[in-house]
């Protein structure tokens, strides 16, 4: 079953998918219920089988949750410079830099922009293409809690994401995956989605770069704000500095 992922008032759509996957000497072990034994709890999805296979990450007791991770992301639009946050997602950390090591990112394509003056975002990270991948499992939230709240907002409920933010997409709560999207505007938000990261300068011109040229026409649509990128933007390779 395919799950789909919205985020609402200038919203990221998602899916997840996930499979179990045989897990090479040295991935996790699971519990009984498929999930892992340590605080992260990753929790493979028979329902939604992984767009490309993949162990469990790794969930030790003592999750690193302090330092950056430094990860290189080469696109065919420019570089894509990322810093990870242990101590804002230590669990997505953990799971993103697992994805890389795994080469899961490699040789995948940026499915969808968004162009809403509410919502200016870049998403990427499902090797499928399709926006209804992900690895096979999904792991629970690390939402923030110190987001400036928006302008205009008469339910005060929408928060700011601002340029610069890498960050989860989700279909629910508990349901984060591998599909993450990047800010190259300010976007407004219900704070339901993990922040994980930011994106370098260079990153920041690339992605401006992209946003600019729209978002593809279709035969419904000749001026539509969300769909596939005009500029197809492809994830070549992610790699995580050591």
């Amino acid at each position: 079953m395919v799950r789909k992922f919205t985020i609402v008032a200038g919203a990221v759509l998602v899916a997840a998918a996930s499979l179990v996957v045989t897990a090479p000497t040295g991935a996790a072990t699971t519990a009984g219920d498929g999930s892992t034994h340590g605080p992260c709890q990753y929790t493979v999805t028979p329902d939604e089988p992984a767009a490309r296979p993949v162990p469990l990450p790794r969930d030790p007791a003592n999750t690193p949750d302090h330092g950056k991770v430094k990860v290189d992301v080469r696109t065919n639009q420019g570089a894509l410079p990322l810093t990870l946050d242990r101590a804002a997602a230590p669990c997505t950390v953990q799971s993103f830099v697992h994805l890389a090591k795994w080469r899961f990112y490699d040789r995948t394509t940026c499915h969808r922009l968004t162009t809403y003056p509410t919502l200016e975002v870049l998403q990427c990270g499902d090797p499928s293409g399709t926006g209804e991948g992900g690895p096979g499992y999904r792991y629970k939230d690390e939402l923030p809690v110190d987001l400036a709240p928006a302008p205009n907002d008469p339910t005060g409920e929408r928060k700011i994401y601002p340029r610069g933010t890498l960050a989860m997409a989700n279909a629910g709560p508990d349901t984060n995956g591998s599909q993450f999207f990047l800010v190259y505007g300010n976007a407004y938000l219900r704070p339901n989605y993990t922040i994980f990261g930011t994106i370098g300068e260079d990153g920041l011109a690339t992605l401006d770069k992209v946003a600019a040229a729209g978002v593809l026409p279709t035969p419904e649509d000749p001026a539509p704000v969300d769909g596939a990128p005009a500029l197809t933007t492809d994830l070549k390779k992610v790699k995580v500095r050591c």
